[in-house]
């Protein structure tokens, strides 16, 4: 119990004052409501615009046929009528069949028929009138009703409902990315509905928060490149909402397109040459549009990316002819929020010719069990294990209590060193330096007194034990091959190879850049 109550402690104290005040006004306001029966109000009287908008971007189809869905590589078949609280397959596959993302591969018919069973059924719906759900279908479905100009009153006075439900319950117990997700919708909201409530939340949410969430160097402050392509889709497309319609006479535009260029610089940065993002903290392949969808999009709305250095993020990339090499030498982001952060100082990727070679081990579950904690835990990622012990305490599915911080960084050309102070309870600092050559890069690894230590390199499935040893240069009396699951994509795991390395004090391993045949 101490043991928990001190994890819970360690927690809390990095939260901001506004989550903890929220967190016990909807718990207190919730007891309040259902004491006395109140409900939601779930039809409101609206006038509806239609919108103009530039072709956006096609999230992957995910309506397989009628009633058939597929979400996270989970399909389910609904018989005669759809479960919209459906929970077989975890909350994630629930809230992802409220979103609504499929509308724009769907045929009118069936978009109608899915769009007219959900309000249909809306008293009964569950996770589905949740703010996140309902910010994410509410800019789903202006988009859908405004390219197709359809025009339907009992929907809309639906949705205009949904969006009061939303006001009503914006996320500050969170924060973040949920927080701005609710901000993105409503300013949809606010233009189809031509709100000026609506729009006066949004301005207020958009403006603090995109300037406190975009970092210095254009990277989202939770720090997983998944969800800043998520996030930097939510702002073109609000780009293309203020850009084409003159309700506020473009009002936020200058402020979002700002935002947006330093963002298509950061995703410039952190991008593999091959359009590949490095799957750091919760990242994972087949949620966000990629890269190159991306910047296709800002093209279509004119706007031009504003490349800086990488800095405040704390991740680096390190180009040469025949690879490129990322690597996290920043600390757990954001304070208050780092539900999507790992245990992983110090973690990298390298890309050889093009192809994947040391690979981050992915993302495969939301679901709160041992998987989702063996995937941010420390032995998970290319980086040291120190006494069988995490660098921050993950625990839960989003939690994270004492976190390592880095105290030293030094970068030179071609070099870069850093410590950090995740093993500090066992009087153990851990320094990582890098040395990058044209053909090689040596890692060394030191500890400031001797500890049970295990540097481990998790490998892409293709690459064999066999080939790993004609790269690296390693005392091979000190190493283990294992094998692992590696996760590209929500409940995909492909077996691969581990290379684990146990020392003392200190380690020094060479890779070996094999020259492109090209």
């Amino acid at each position: 119990m101490l043991s928990k109550t001190r994890l819970l402690f360690n927690t809390i104290k990095f939260l901001k004052p506004i989550q903890i005040e929220y967190r016990l006004y909807y718990f207190a306001r919730k007891k309040i409501r259902d004491s006395i029966g109140k409900k939601p109000l779930l039809f409101k009287e609206s006038s509806a615009n239609g919108l103009n908008l530039k072709e956006s971007i096609h999230i992957a189809d995910s309506y397989k046929s009628k009633n058939k869905f597929s979400f996270l590589n989970l399909e389910k078949q609904f018989e005669n009528k759809i479960d919209w609280n459906c929970s077989t397959h975890g909350k994630l596959w629930t809230y992802n069949l409220t979103y609504f993302d499929y509308l724009s591969h769907t045929n009118q018919k069936d978009s109608l028929y899915l769009v007219k069973s959900f309000v249909e059924h809306i008293s009964t719906i569950k996770d589905g009138l949740e703010p996140f759900p309902i910010s994410l279908r509410g800019i789903n479905w202006i988009k859908y009703f405004s390219y197709s100009q359809i025009r339907d009153k009992n929907i809309e006075n639906s949705l205009y409902a949904q969006y009061y439900i939303l006001l009503d319950n914006l996320e500050y117990h969170l924060l973040g990315n949920h927080l701005l997700e609710n901000g993105f919708s409503l300013l949809f909201g606010a233009y189809y509905f031509e709100d000026e409530v609506l729009y006066k939340k949004a301005k207020e949410i958009l403006l603090k928060q995109l300037e406190e969430q975009i970092l210095d160097d254009g990277a989202h402050f939770e720090l997983s490149p998944m969800y800043h392509q998520i996030m930097l889709f939510r702002v073109l497309d609000c780009i293309n909402l203020v850009q084409n319609n003159s309700w506020k006479e473009h009002d936020l535009l200058a402020f979002l397109r700002d935002k947006s260029e330093l963002m298509l610089g950061w995703l410039e940065s952190i991008s593999y040459k091959n359009g590949e993002i490095p799957l750091f903290n919760d990242s994972t392949n087949g949620i966000a549009p990629i890269s190159a969808e991306l910047f296709s999009y800002a093209n279509r709305l004119n706007i031009k990316s504003n490349k800086l250095p990488l800095s405040k993020s704390g991740y680096r990339k390190i180009s040469k002819k025949n690879y490129e090499c990322i690597i996290d030498v920043g600390n757990i982001g954001a304070d208050y929020i780092p539900g999507h952060a790992h245990a992983d100082a110090f973690n990298f990727e390298l890309q050889i010719n093009g192809k994947p070679f040391i690979v981050d081990t992915g993302l495969s579950t939301y679901e709160t069990n041992s998987r989702r904690m063996l995937e941010r835990s420390t032995c998970s990622h290319n980086t040291v294990e120190v006494n069988g012990i995490n660098q921050s305490e993950v625990w839960g599915g989003f939690r994270v209590g004492n976190r390592a911080n880095i105290i030293a960084l030094n970068e030179e050309i071609g070099a870069i060193r850093a410590t950090h102070d995740g093993y500090k309870k066992e009087n153990i600092y851990h320094t990582r330096k890098w040395l990058f050559e044209e053909n090689s890069i040596v890692i060394e690894d030191s500890l400031n007194k001797s500890a049970l230590a295990v540097a481990r390199f998790h490998f892409h499935p293709n690459i064999s034990e066999e080939e790993i040893l004609t790269y690296l240069e390693v005392n091979e009396e000190a190493i283990q091959f294992e094998k692992y699951n590696y996760s590209p994509e929500f409940n995909i795991t492909k077996e691969a190879v581990i290379l684990n390395v146990y020392f003392n004090n200190h380690l020094k391993i060479k890779i070996n850049i094999k020259l492109s045949q090209a």
